[in-house]
């Protein structure tokens, strides 16, 4: 994730991983993994239908550091992330608000960022989670959207979507896709975004996220999310929308990313010192 509010064009997709300062497994006390994923998501009835979204109050969030920039247009794209941290076997609600309070020590601690830097996190156990705070209640409105810091050159016209774990070379579980298709249709239908409006961050910044696997998986997530807004086959569309293309914006701490990545998903260090989790 990087903080530049400047639109950007989309790049091409390298192989190197993601904001390697940020990759790694949590380290979180292990928990008995849940028989079935039901308890952690619920399916929209309809288009207009939202998922459980836990609030920030309930995940235990802390304050942002200073007021959240609320921005009077609504996003133009969805941009899908990995979170590039352990694929955990352990899908309790308590892990994923765990997860939530981590991304946002990190974000805030060590990125010096005021808050989460994206608006909603997505578990492996399939609970959904908002990011930095008022963006529920923005969405939830369907007019505007929080000013976030999960794209280089998009954060002020598109809505940030983290899923835990590590999708290079492995699929998430299909009760974390199917939260993931169910946020992604309600944040459709309240910001009158078609299907096709949803990308991957490689589409746009120099980096491996969401991962080769979840990337690969945009299409038939573009198609899911067209069935839940009743567009059907014809309204699918397997290819995004293309984006006007302004001049290439620099990613100022691309330098310092590139270098912590020279040895690319191998010991993957802890997400966070083991203190800073409760």
């Amino acid at each position: 994730m990087t903080s530049s509010a400047h639109q950007q064009a989309p790049a091409a997709a390298p192989h190197h991983t993601r904001r390697s300062v940020f990759t790694g497994a949590l380290a979180l006390a292990a928990g008995a993994a849940l028989p079935s994923f039901a308890a952690g998501r619920a399916f929209a009835a309809d288009a207009a239908a939202a998922p459980a979204i836990a609030s920030c109050a309930t995940w235990g969030a802390r304050p942002s550091s200073e007021p959240v920039v609320v921005l009077a247009n609504r996003p133009q794209r969805i941009i899908v992330h990995h979170t590039a941290t352990a694929n955990v076997t352990d899908y309790s609600q308590q892990r994923a608000f765990a997860l939530a309070r981590a991304i946002q020590t990190y974000h805030m601690d060590a990125q010096g960022w005021i808050d989460t830097g994206q608006h909603f996190t997505v578990s492996r156990g399939a609970f959904v989670m908002e990011g930095r705070h008022n963006s529920l209640a923005e969405l939830r409105g369907g007019a505007r959207q929080v000013r976030a810091a999960h794209c280089v050159g998009q954060n002020t016209v598109s809505i940030g979507i983290e899923n835990e774990g590590t999708y290079t070379s492995e699929e998430p579980p299909a009760a974390q896709y199917a939260a993931l298709a169910d946020l992604c249709a309600y944040v459709c239908t309240q910001y009158r975004l078609p299907a096709t409006a949803i990308y991957g961050h490689r589409d746009f910044n120099a980096t491996s996220c969401p991962g080769d696997r979840l990337y690969a998986l945009l299409p038939a997530l573009r198609r899911d999310v067209a069935e839940r807004l009743g567009a059907g086959a014809a309204g699918s569309g397997t290819e995004p929308e293309p984006v006007p293309v302004p001049e290439p914006v620099r990613d100022p701490i691309r330098d310092l990313l590139d270098q912590a990545a020279s040895d690319p998903l191998a010991a993957l260090p802890e997400y966070l010192p083991p203190h800073l989790l409760p």
